[in-house]
């Protein structure tokens, strides 16, 4: 369980990270939208995993936006320092986080099915 302290590291980190992907970069190979899902803080705050799921576009956009972002991690790096006030800055890793899309898939299994007993049900009442 993450402390009070860790907490507060891991928000300022994602608010950091965020901020300089949105306002900081100006790679062109950033083409879709970028959302931080989840940040991890170690124990001894010197590593912050970062968790980043991107929307929009197409699979090759979305590969090409998560290099673009990897090629610019010292950059991100730099801003965050600037923003921790904290003895240490934690080093970023950034991650790519499936888990959104996963969840987002399986929602829309979820609708495809439950539209197709609601179509089979009002069939079946157009018989009786």
């Amino acid at each position: 369980m993450p402390t009070r302290r860790q907490e507060r590291i891991a928000r300022v980190v994602r608010e950091a990270v965020s901020d300089a992907i949105a306002n900081h970069l100006s790679d062109p190979r950033i083409e879709s939208f970028v959302s931080v899902t989840k940040v991890e803080v170690s124990a001894d705050m010197h590593i912050a995993n970062v968790y980043l799921s991107m929307f929009g576009g197409t699979e090759t956009a979305q590969k090409k936006t998560f290099i673009a972002i990897l090629h610019a991690r010292r950059r991100i790096q730099m801003i965050l320092a600037e923003q921790i006030k904290s003895r240490f800055c934690p080093v970023i890793s950034l991650h790519k986080d499936e888990n959104f899309k996963k969840t987002i898939e399986t929602m829309r299994l979820i609708d495809d099915l439950a539209s197709e007993f609601k179509d089979k049900d009002s069939i079946d009442q157009e018989h009786d």
